[in-house]
């Protein structure tokens, strides 16, 4: 995704709480062992300020915040790009995995199961033409984008089976105390200054677009 530093957050909070959503369950209420209610997830629609789409998240202040920590974490690591050396670049994964537990003195494994990576360019467009228009086009192709996030994560690809209760934090992060989301981490790295022409294949759209 090409972006402004202003749309960053938005653009990459929009994807990663798309993918969330469909890795979160309600809160599992064991009656005894093997038996388990799951409570419900609530759905909050948010509306972004920088570009034009809503999309759906949980109803979660707690993954909400935690979400939005790591993602302005990763915009401070862009900005430690030299800007005079070119387009600030870089990769932001969301990895979902599981615990395996092992006995002492080793410690226990995180198995990957599932990796979302996005690269971000940040580029500076020259006026508010430019801008609006491309606040429009960024809509267009966030909304693809997660439409295509919606029918990977509807395949029967793989998910860990629900553990007993014992071994419920091997799968599931209990922490949040509305959802549960199955454990994730989020990781970041800068790439450097990328390519001028990526800025110049932006406004060469943005040119198209205003000619219609």
């Amino acid at each position: 995704m090409t972006v402004e530093s202003k749309q960053l957050e938005e653009v990459v909070n929009s994807i990663f709480h798309t993918i969330l959503f469909h890795r979160t369950t309600g809160k599992f209420h064991y009656k005894q062992e093997g038996a388990f209610l799951i409570g419900t997830v609530g759905v909050v629609e948010t509306d972004c300020d920088f570009v034009d789409l809503t999309y759906v998240r949980c109803n979660s202040p707690t993954l909400d915040k935690n979400l939005r920590r790591e993602v302005s974490a990763f915009k401070d690591v862009l900005r430690s790009t030299d800007v005079n050396a070119g387009l600030q670049s870089g990769h932001i994964s969301l990895e979902f995995y599981q615990k395996k537990k092992n006995r002492w003195p080793f410690p226990d494994e995180s198995i990957p199961w599932e990796v979302w990576t996005l690269k971000i360019n940040v580029i500076s467009l020259s006026n508010e033409q430019e801008r609006q228009a491309y606040r429009e086009k960024l809509g267009e192709i966030l909304n693809a984008k997660i439409i295509c996030i919606v029918e990977a994560m509807n395949r029967n690809d793989y998910i860990p089976k629900a553990p007993n209760q014992a071994l419920l934090d091997t799968v599931f992060d209990t922490t949040c105390p509305d959802v549960q989301p199955f454990l994730f981490k989020i990781s970041c790295q800068n790439s450097g200054p990328t390519n001028a022409s990526v800025g110049a294949a932006v406004r060469k759209l943005l040119r198209d677009t205003l000619a219609l």
